[in-house]
This record gives structure tokens, sequence and C-alpha cells, in this order.
């Protein structure tokens, strides 16, 4: 031990980002340095022990409820350009998001469910021939439209889905039904029609399905594909036109949905990713809420939407930083195209895709509504 004239002066180096970690190093000093010394590592070590979660609260916004509600929605990904696009018809597509929107808006603002808000907004979307799910659902090879959804409730993780039906006006009803009022996650084809007539759900003859636009995208995806059935997509410019919402209510609730057409010319009763939990769909009220768009097989192989409320449960990541990741890094590198919408518990909200545009927007309870087409800033 020292004597008290050999005592060592303290210089205390403060590190911002580990405050309890203290370095100290010595040199020969008096008396008198000492007692300042020792009255600055007094102050020091009182900083030090005060309590750190008040700073990390402050550090990290993310884990902070920032809305008291929010829904956010997509209307598909793919090669959406600004020079692709005549103003009217971004107009129409601006116009469109914007209404389902504030479907959910009203909803939520007055108390309703996330899973009434995602139902209706995903059903206003399906009523468009603008997006390919519902009335603007694209053709299958032999000239049919074959119809897929998915639905999930975070509160409960339970969750409903059909595939290929050719009679439900508005599939995301169907898969609501499926999740609400049967003991099974997934129907399919006829079954699944009927199961949504004995539900009540409306049905509509399949000549309903029949836009121009869609019919002309099936003669082109043939005339192209010359004889190869492994092509799907009928020109470069493809679009994934899925269409999707996630929610948060009043209540903490999570919900999340999605809907479409598939893919043009899809051939044996092709499924892609949208009815497939997990993969197009998922909520869970400790994570997130995520709907896909993109090409399905990559999002089943990947599990997207699960992977995203993964990395938030077993490694921590917030909301933006997880699904970022999953889009832009891990999907990329596989090859595979697309993005998501996605929600989590504090209402923060992440819209990342690797193509070119992604029709998207959200709203948040101070009603401010946002809609988005591009890449690049609008």
């Amino acid at each position: 031990m020292y004597h008290s004239k050999h005592f060592s002066q303290i210089f205390i180096v403060y590190l911002k980002k580990k405050p309890k970690r203290i370095y100290c190093y010595l040199t020969h000093s008096t008396n008198h340095t000492m007692k300042y010394t020792f009255f600055f590592l007094t102050l020091m070590f009182f900083y030090a022990c005060l309590p750190t979660n008040q700073t990390e609260k402050t550090m990290i916004p993310s884990n902070t409820k920032t809305t008291e509600f929010a829904l956010v929605i997509h209307g598909g990904a793919g090669t959406i350009l600004k020079e692709n696009m005549t103003p009217e018809l971004e107009k129409q597509y601006h116009n469109k998001l914007r209404d389902a929107l504030l479907t959910g808006y009203n909803i939520l603002e007055n108390g309703g469910t996330s899973i009434d808000a995602v139902e209706a907004t995903i059903m206003l979307m399906e009523d468009s021939p603008l997006f390919n799910a519902g009335k603007g659902a694209v053709f299958t090879n032999d000239g049919h439209n074959e119809l897929d959804a998915s639905f999930m409730d975070g509160a409960t993780q339970n969750a409903g889905a059909v595939g290929g039906v050719r009679h439900v006006k508005n599939p995301i009803q169907a898969a609501r039904a499926v999740l609400e009022k049967s003991k099974h996650v997934m129907l399919t084809g006829a079954g699944a029609d009927a199961f949504a007539k004995s539900q009540g759900i409306e049905m509509v003859d399949t000549s309903y399905f029949y836009t121009e636009r869609r019919w002309k995208s099936l003669q082109n995806a043939k005339r192209k594909e010359g004889g190869n059935s492994l092509i799907l997509s009928e020109d470069d410019n493809y679009k994934y036109g899925t269409v999707g919402a996630a929610a948060l209510d009043k209540s903490g609730n999570l919900a999340a949905g999605t809907s479409t057409g598939g893919m043009t010319n899809k051939r044996y009763g092709r499924i892609g990713d949208s009815p497939i939990i997990g993969a197009g769909t998922y909520a869970n009220n400790a994570t997130c809420a995520v709907s896909s768009t993109g090409h399905g097989e990559y999002f089943m192989r990947y599990l997207v939407a699960y992977d995203i409320s993964a990395r938030m449960e077993y490694a921590g990541e917030p909301l933006e930083k997880a699904a970022d990741m999953v889009i832009n890094d891990k999907l990329k590198a596989k090859g595979g195209s697309g993005g998501v919408i996605a929600i989590d518990k504090y209402g923060n909200i992440a819209m990342p895709f690797n193509t070119a545009g992604m029709y998207r927007g959200y709203v948040k309870a101070d009603g401010a509504v946002k809609t988005f087409l591009y890449k690049s800033s609008e």
C-alpha cells in the first residue's frame, strides 16, 4: 500500500457508451491533489450508478410506443417506374391507397379492432381493378381466376387462409372465416368456395373477375413463353400486385392480412406465398404484423414474414432493421424480389422492398395519410 505522500492522482476516462466502466491511470501526486481527485471520483461514481434504463429508452425510441394506433398497407411491388406511369394512373393509385387507409383509420380511430380494420381495408383494394386481388385478379394459363388470401390475429396467433378460390368476391373475408369459424388454417379450391358460401360470404360468377387489362396480360404471357411452361410473368415489367394490410389497434393488438390473384399464366393449381402463414402473412403481439408481396416461391422458401418476427424476438432487433435485413440482404442474396409492410407493437412502421417500386402507405393516430409508389422520394 502506498503512503499518503505517494498517493496517486487518478484520471477518469468516461466512455459514453459504457458509463459503468472506469479506467484508471496512476501517476505520483501530492495529498492536496488527491483531495480534488477523490472529489471528482465521487461525482463520477454517483453518475455511473444512476439507473441506465432511462438513458436507453431515450437512445432507442423504437422501444417506446409512438402512436395510439396505426395502419400500413401495400398494393404490390415490381418494376413500378414513374416514366411508365401516366399522371392519371398515378393519381388513381394514390387515391385508392388513400381511400383504403382512411377506411381502416376510421375503424381504428373509433375503437375498432385491428382485425376489422385489416379486413375492411383489404376488401376495398380487392374491389378495385387496379390491384391483382379480387376484381383485378390475373388469369391462369387456362383462362380462370384463382384467388388466395390469409389472415392472422396477433393476440391469439390464430390464422386462416384460402387458396385457389374461384367464386368468393372478397377472399380476405373467407380467410377470416377460416380463422374464426373453423378448426383449420387453410382451405383450398372448391372446398374453400363451399365453406365460404356456408358462412354467408358473397359469392359471384367467374365473369365478375374478368378485366380486359388482365386478359391481355395473359395473351402477352402466352406469346412470350413460346411453349415454355416455366415462364409465369407476362413481360419484363412484371408487378406482384398482391394487396395487404397490417394494423395496431388501441388495445395493443396486431393483425395482418394478404390477398392476391397470384401470377399471370400460372398452371397446375399453383399457389404462392400469400395464403401461407409465415411467408405471406404473420402477426404476433409480442413482435410485429407483416404482409408480403413478391415472387412467392422465394418468400415461401425463406419464411420471410416470420423471419422478421423471429429476428425481433430472438435477436432483439428493432422492426426496421429486421425487415430491411430480410428483404434487402437475405432475400435479395438468394435472388428473391419483392417487399413487405410491417408494424410493431409500438406503432413503428417498416416498408422495405428490393424492386423499383411498391404501392404502399400508412396512417397513424394523427390522421396524416402517406402514400408512395416509387423507390425514390416522390
